[in-house]
C-alpha cells in the first residue's frame, strides 16, 4: 500500500477541510475515475465551486487525473482519490510555538471531522439494517512505544489484502477508522 505523508501546514489545511473530505467522499462511493461534472451533481453544487477544490486536492496528491475524453468539443478530466494510508507528520524545523499550534488545531478539524463522518456511517448502518454490519471496539493495551509502532503497522498491513475487489465475487464496501493513542493520564 502507498503512504501519502502531510507535512506542511498547507497540505494538513487542505485535507482537513469538510468540503473536501465530502468530495473525496463522492469519489471514493462512486468507486471509479469520475469528472468534476459528475462530483458535482451527486453532491448538487456548482461544477466550478467542486474544481475549486478538485484542484487543491490534486496539488497534493490525494486526487489524480487518470484520463481524458472530449464530449461534445469540451474535454472531460478524470480523477480517482488516493487509495493508500493518509499519514500527517510535522516537519521538525516547524518548532514555532504559533507553527505547533496551528498544526495541531488542523490536525484536530480533521481528525474531528472523520470521525462525525465514521459516525454517522456507524448510525445510519445500525438504524437501517436488521442485521446491522458495523462494529465498534475500545479496548486499553499495554505496549511499549515500540510495540504500538509494530501494532498499528500490522494493523495497515493486514488490511491491505482487503484494498482490492477480486473479479467474480460479491463485495460489500466497509469503512474502517482507527486511532491508537497513549493515554498516559491514567
Amino acid at each position: 500500500m502507498e503512504t501519502k505523508v502531510l507535512t506542511t501546514l498547507e497540505e494538513i489545511k487542505i485535507f482537513s477541510d469538510p468540503y473536501r473530505l465530502q468530495i473525496l467522499n463522492v469519489f471514493n462511493k462512486l468507486d471509479r475515475p469520475a469528472t468534476v461534472k459528475e462530483v458535482s451533481d451527486e453532491m448538487g453544487e456548482v461544477p466550478a465551486k467542486v474544481h475549486y477544490h478538485v484542484k487543491k486536492l490534486e496539488k497534493i496528491g490525494l486526487l489524480s487525473m487518470v484520463s481524458t475524453k472530449e464530449i461534445n468539443g469540451i474535454i472531460a478530466k478524470y480523477y480517482e482519490p488516493f487509495s493508500g494510508e493518509i499519514q500527517i507528520k510535522r516537519q521538525d524545523e516547524q518548532n514555532e510555538p504559533s507553527a505547533n499550534e496551528m498544526m495541531r488545531s488542523e490536525t484536530f478539524k480533521l481528525l474531528s471531522e472523520l470521525y462525525e463522518q465514521n459516525k454517522e456511517r456507524f448510525f445510519r448502518q445500525v438504524s437501517n439494517s436488521e442485521k446491522p454490519h458495523a462494529r465498534i471496539t475500545s479496548s486499553p493495551l499495554y505496549m511499549t512505544n515500540e510495540e504500538a509502532q509494530a501494532f498499528f503497522k500490522e494493523v495497515t498491513n493486514m488490511s491491505k489484502k482487503y484494498e482490492t475487489k477480486k473479479k467474480g465475487e460479491e463485495y460489500h464496501r466497509y469503512e474502517f477508522f482507527a486511532t491508537i493513542i497513549r493515554n498516559d493520564m491514567e
